[in-house]
């Protein structure tokens, strides 16, 4: 049940832009972890740029040695 939460700056998408991209981001995942498309959940939570900071005390920083992919970016 791979449950994919992004989270980003705001993006000005529309829905068909962010229906591409939980499909992408599906298709990766049904290929390296041989999930099924119905087992799969994205949700694109956008964070304003000054409550950053907050994702990155809770959620970066405490878990870097468990990022698969680090950010090139420290704060």
């Amino acid at each position: 049940m791979p449950h994919v939460d992004i989270k980003c700056f705001p993006r000005d998408l529309n829905d068909e832009q962010k229906s591409a991209l939980a499909a992408d981001i599906t298709d990766v995942i049904i290929r390296h972890l041989q999930s099924k498309d119905s087992s799969v959940s994205v949700a694109l939570n956008e964070i304003e740029p000054e409550a950053w900071q907050g994702v990155w005390d809770a959620e970066i920083a405490p878990q870097m040695a468990r990022l698969i992919k680090k950010p090139g970016y420290s704060m």
